[in-house]
């Protein structure tokens, strides 16, 4: 017997997820679906009534609409490592934990970033972009080593400190600004205000998450602070960077250069137009998202996701998840069921539960109850002659959200 059958278990993975991630979930036994493409709101709300396990990457936005509609839906993979396209309050509101991937593409994003340091430094694009037209215009005017040049980081977490290490290694000095104290790698330095930062640096280099404290991180009115001749790079998020406020950077003279992944507004697909201010623009290095995009990067990332996911489906596990209590969970014993339940976060919930045990004359093997401000997450290993009857009367608590059986 199982709890469930794994083939009845629908699992949609959008946005050409790696196959490792599809031949993981399908050599387990669920019923999976890989596409190519994201889903706009509407569809993707029509498509998730039927779906237990949604896979996405950073195009996919689901949205509360769309986890309105989600009836049946368990948990959700961001195959990247953002999770601000998910509407995580809403998902933990309707018992769904939410999994990313927040170290797999770190090495893929911190060369990219020294690849095009070096690139800016030399002005490698233009140059190319001559020859390629038949001009020939040798110079090194405007062209210059990185070494010895200063390089700030703007957010010192899990890229930004991989960044930190290439960087020094080439002989760069490292200054870093980050909203929480953070131990310097090497010889890297933390500097007091963000203002200082910009002033003191050849190379900015922005490595933070997209919230409202991030949003237009760099605008107009810091084209007075930062330093004359400087480069600008963001592989981060989108709306960190104005976008028309480095343009005007770069066309005065005050910018000398800028390497630029992420826009405000991204094609939903390949077959879409793209337009931005910076295009045209001189040492101006553009790239379609794809600070993350490299084989190594995409296969960690595909596998990493998929067996967060697979853990919480098979044997209940939230470890690493985004917006969910935590709990890491081993194999279920034989001769017990295993029962998880999440719940509002109210007081009496588990002397409720307890009672309702005692009362059926069973025995708790192992328990295990981890809160967040709204919900509480509650794994029991019961008799397995009390489960299905146990199941049914948590399941009935007024405070109960979700209750899965695994046996």
């Amino acid at each position: 017997m199982v709890s469930y059958p794994k083939g009845k278990i629908k699992v949609l993975l959008l946005e050409n997820i790696h196959k490792d991630a599809y031949e993981l979930f399908q050599r387990d036994g669920f019923d999976v679906t890989l596409e190519k493409d994201a889903l706009e709101e509407d569809d993707l709300a029509k498509r998730i009534a039927d779906i237990h396990v949604l896979g996405i990457r950073s195009k996919t936005n689901v949205t509360p609409k769309v986890l309105e509609n989600a009836r049946r839906l368990l948990t959700i993979g961001c195959f990247c490592i953002g999770t601000n396209q998910v509407s995580l309050d809403e998902a933990e509101k309707k018992a769904i934990p939410v999994f990313n991937a927040p170290y797999s593409n770190t090495r893929s994003v911190a060369e990219l970033v020294i690849a095009e340091i070096i690139m800016l430094a030399r002005k490698a694009t233009d140059q190319s972009r001559d020859v390629h037209l038949g001009k020939w215009n040798k110079i090194a005017k405007g062209c210059f080593e990185v070494r010895g040049k200063t390089l700030g980081i703007v957010g010192y977490g899990h890229i930004g400190s991989q960044v930190s290490v290439l960087a020094e290694s080439m002989g760069m000095k490292v200054i870093f600004y980050d909203t929480i104290a953070k131990l310097p790698l090497g010889n890297a330095n933390p500097v007091g205000t963000y203002e200082e930062l910009l002033s003191h640096s050849d190379f900015i280099t922005y490595h933070v998450p997209e919230t409202p404290e991030t949003k237009n991180l760099f605008r107009k009115e810091h084209l007075s602070i930062i330093k004359q001749g400087s480069y600008l790079l963001n592989l981060s998020r989108g709306k960190v960077v104005e976008i028309e406020a480095l343009a005007e950077g770069l066309k005065s003279g005050k910018i000398a250069g800028a390497g630029i992944d992420v826009f405000p507004e991204e094609p939903k697909s390949n077959d879409d137009p793209f337009t931005s201010p910076l295009q045209g623009l001189n040492n101006v290095i553009l790239t379609p998202h794809v600070g993350g995009s490299t084989e190594e990067a995409q296969r960690n990332i595909g596998t990493e996701v998929a067996q967060k996911l697979l853990k919480f489906i098979n044997n209940g596990s939230t470890t690493f998840s985004v917006n969910f209590p935590n709990i890491e969970l081993g194999n279920l014993k034989s001769g017990y069921h295993r029962i998880l339940n999440i719940h509002k976060n109210q007081p009496g919930f588990l002397r409720d539960i307890n009672s309702v045990i005692s009362e059926l004359g069973g025995n708790i093997l192992t328990q295990n109850l981890s809160t967040s401000e709204n919900i509480g997450y509650l794994s029991m290993e019961i008799d397995k002659n009390l489960g299905d009857e146990l199941k049914a009367k948590i399941k009935a608590h007024q405070n109960s959200i979700r209750t899965r059986i695994l046996y």
